[in-house]
């Protein structure tokens, strides 16, 4: 059955808007519409399709299983669409790559691959996103981003994915430098201090809360949850807080002597960094280039 000639480009691009943001008026906002206007334009597009796509549920606007699946088609033929126009206009000629980058790999790995990839004009845009593993997770799956760089996806979450790791990375409590708690145990440390964890959709959290009940500190109530560089590095700085991050959150500020690190004692408190992308997606050689500056970065990282 064909789709219904009435359902236009600006109902699609709508339904991915609200999608994305899980709200009719965050949708209605980044689109330039009212609220009224964005429930109407899915309505009428719902009525058009036969199927229900978005629910209710709180405050929060969720796809149902059909609207789930009418989105992973509807951004692939979007995306299709762009790609064709972008290949009308000569000036665009190098195009456009979107990568999806956790904080791990944010202020100092990343940097440096662009800063190789730069030297070799013609490039194309690089549109760099950064945010949570689920989100991110998310838009590589519907191909909103054609990369991810970051932490290893967890083994249930891998079915239409691959992953090819980089290099190790550990996770450690950073604190001010010339904290007071330098040379005491760590338990009573993170009891006597404000604690700062990972949110609870980052991927390290899961494997900090088990070293935290390894201390039986099951019961540690966090002062701060945040994955921020600009927010954590700022409340290190103002405060006595212990914030639990990945190293490379912090490479920076470690090597100029104003955060230190607490010793954990803990050996498996690390894990894979790599790329992660759609099974069976061709990319396109601009971004084998750019994953293969990668590799090479990862290598130079290894040595140091």
């Amino acid at each position: 059955m064909n789709m219904h000639p009435g359902v236009k480009l600006r109902h699609i691009r709508l339904f991915l808007a609200v999608a994305e943001h899980g709200s009719l008026t965050a949708a209605g906002r980044a689109e330039g519409l009212s609220q009224p206007a964005v429930s109407k334009s899915l309505a009428e597009m719902e009525a058009m399709l036969g199927a229900r796509l978005v629910q209710r549920q709180g405050r929060r606007v969720v796809l149902t299983a059909e609207g789930e699946v009418f989105r992973r088609h509807a951004r692939e033929a979007v995306a299709s669409l762009e790609a064709a126009a972008a290949a009308l206009r000569p000036e665009h000629g190098a195009g456009r790559l979107s990568v999806g980058l956790l904080p791990t790999v944010s202020t100092r790995f990343f940097p440096n691959v662009v800063g190789e990839f730069l030297l070799d004009p013609p490039l194309p845009t690089l549109s760099i996103e950064t945010g949570s593993h689920p989100v991110l997770l998310r838009k590589l799956r519907d191909r909103a981003i054609d990369l991810m760089i970051g932490r290893m996806p967890q083994p249930a979450e891998m079915p239409g994915l691959e992953f090819e790791f980089l290099y190790e990375e550990p996770i450690i409590a950073a604190v001010r430098a010339g904290h007071p708690g330098r040379g005491q145990r760590i338990a009573r440390v993170l009891r006597d201090y404000p604690v700062i964890l990972p949110t609870r959709d980052a991927i390290i959290r899961g494997t900090v809360d088990a070293y935290l009940a390894s201390l039986n500190l099951a019961d540690l109530v966090p002062a701060v949850e945040t994955s921020t560089l600009a927010l954590g590095r700022g409340l290190l700085y103002a405060t006595d807080a212990i914030w639990f991050i990945s190293q490379g959150v912090l490479e920076a500020e470690i090597e100029a002597g104003q955060v230190e690190t607490l010793p954990l004692g803990a050996s498996y408190l690390s894990g894979a960094v790599g790329m992660t992308v759609v099974t069976g997606h061709v990319l396109p050689p601009t971004l084998l280039r750019l994953m293969n500056l990668a590799r090479r970065q990862a290598e130079h990282r290894k040595k140091i």
